[in-house]
């Protein structure tokens, strides 16, 4: 087994380019041996960086590669400020050529029954590489603690902890708590654990405590992203804030 590759960077901008510059080369690999590249991104304030160079990357094919996100709120509009899926489009979808397909959640839609269409989606495209990164409260997309570790259910609905939904405040998403939705279509983490390779981007000061347990504790379901150090191709890329609690 390869263990987790922990780089540390000098800053979040740094971060970001290496992130993009490593996924780009998998993604053309990808391509190279499949014809076709399936990807994963994630959201929130951690990948700006990475989605800021990612897009720059011209040597990329990108009408060769499939896309999926990770997670979106429940009942949110896709025209919603803090829509993971106004988040891709406006930050990754509308900087590109059009994909060969992006397949979004809709946070509207009912959601058995979307669950169900993402499930028959993917099963059709085995992952190559998953964008990712870590709660502060360490959860892995939105599966907050406890995780469940054992479902094989490629999407799940999850219940928001009062710790996740107040970090959505913070980083400005929403104005006040209380329109913090309480529920999300999330990805399981069994399903990103399929990635043949994952790339996790954690930069800033607030992850610090995270990252320490996630990568220095025991794998445990009350810190979810501990469970990338079981995977056998996982590059975990920090700055110089989030890596601060690291004796590495």
């Amino acid at each position: 087994m390869k263990f987790m590759d922990i780089q540390i960077l000098s800053s979040e901008n740094e971060l970001g380019q290496v992130a993009s510059q490593a996924g780009a080369s998998i993604i053309r690999s990808a391509i190279s041996e499949n014809g076709i590249a399936n990807i994963i991104l994630a959201t929130g304030t951690s990948q700006l960086a990475t989605l800021k160079y990612l897009v720059r990357e011209k040597a990329v094919e990108w009408s060769k590669v499939v896309m999926f996100h990770l997670d979106e709120y429940v009942g949110i509009s896709n025209k919603a400020p803090a829509s993971f899926c106004k988040y891709i489009q406006d930050r990754f979808l509308s900087k590109l050529p059009p994909l060969h397909a992006a397949y979004l959640i809709n946070g509207q839609a009912e959601t058995v029954g979307e669950c169900r269409r993402l499930k028959k989606l993917i099963q059709k495209c085995p992952i190559d590489l998953a964008f990712v990164g870590i709660g502060e409260n360490g959860h892995l997309a939105f599966n907050d603690p406890p995780a469940n570790f054992v479902t094989k259910e490629p999407f799940l609905v999850v219940q928001l902890d009062e710790a996740c939904r107040k970090q959505q405040l913070s980083e400005g998403w929403f104005s006040k708590f209380d329109e913090v939705p309480t529920q999300a279509i999330s990805m399981s983490i069994h399903q990103i654990m399929l990635s043949k390779q994952i790339i996790c981007s954690v930069p800033q000061a607030r992850k610090a405590t995270a990252v320490f347990k996630c990568l220095f504790g025991g794998v445990s379901n009350l810190w979810p992203a501990s469970i990338l150090r079981e995977h056998q191709n996982c590059l975990c890329l920090l700055d110089n804030y989030s890596a601060s609690l690291l004796a590495v």
